[in-house]
């Protein structure tokens, strides 16, 4: 079984935002593959079900991203998980422009409030992340109001492909590995 947990904040407000990407990815997954959010555990939206023959548990935690760990560390001590090979974490990247996505098997928070959550409930930095690019703030602007806002028209259905690539991402995950995805995905220019 694998938890593929998405980061974002639950408020309708948060909706489209660079922040909520993770969201994204996971109502993209819910979608393609049927399996209703109408649940609620371990401080999350849930959706059970397969995926390409793989059971999945989806997740939306709603703690708000700088508390993700909470809801993903109760779900992961429940089904006795092992993190570092049955869990995948969609975040949001400033350090990567829109249309690329990066696969980490491990490593630090590099900032991000939602994977030092998760790092410090689990009591490790070994579990699968898919980081996707938003873009970095613009010059001199503030990062919260720069992670809160939403994608610009133009960008909107390179954002849409992106979403759709990263949850093909999460499938070679559970298919074939996270070195496989990682030799598929890192690096890869995405383009509408």
């Amino acid at each position: 079984m694998y938890i593929v947990a998405g980061l974002g904040n639950p408020d309708r407000k948060y909706a489209g935002t660079r922040h909520n990407i993770g969201f994204d990815v996971i109502t993209y997954l819910s979608d393609k593959y049927n399996i209703s959010l109408s649940k609620a555990g371990f401080k999350s939206k849930l959706g059970q079900g397969f995926i390409e023959g793989e059971k999945v548990l989806l997740m939306k935690p709603q703690t708000y991203m700088n508390l993700s760990g909470e809801a993903v560390g109760e779900a992961v001590n429940f089904y006795k998980l092992d993190a570092a090979s049955e869990l995948i974490i969609v975040q949001d990247d400033i350090d990567l422009p829109p249309g690329n996505i990066r696969i980490r098997a491990k490593g630090s928070a590099g900032g991000h409030n939602g994977i030092k959550s998760i790092i410090s409930h689990l009591g490790s930095n070994e579990f699968i992340r898919i980081k996707v690019g938003v873009g970095g703030k613009p010059e001199g602007g503030d990062l919260a109001c720069h992670v809160l806002s939403g994608f610009d028209r133009d960008t909107e259905p390179l954002i849409r492909k992106v979403i759709e690539v990263a949850g093909a991402a999460v499938i070679t995950i559970m298919k074939d590995g996270a070195e496989a995805a990682m030799n598929k995905y890192n690096g890869m220019k995405i383009e509408v």
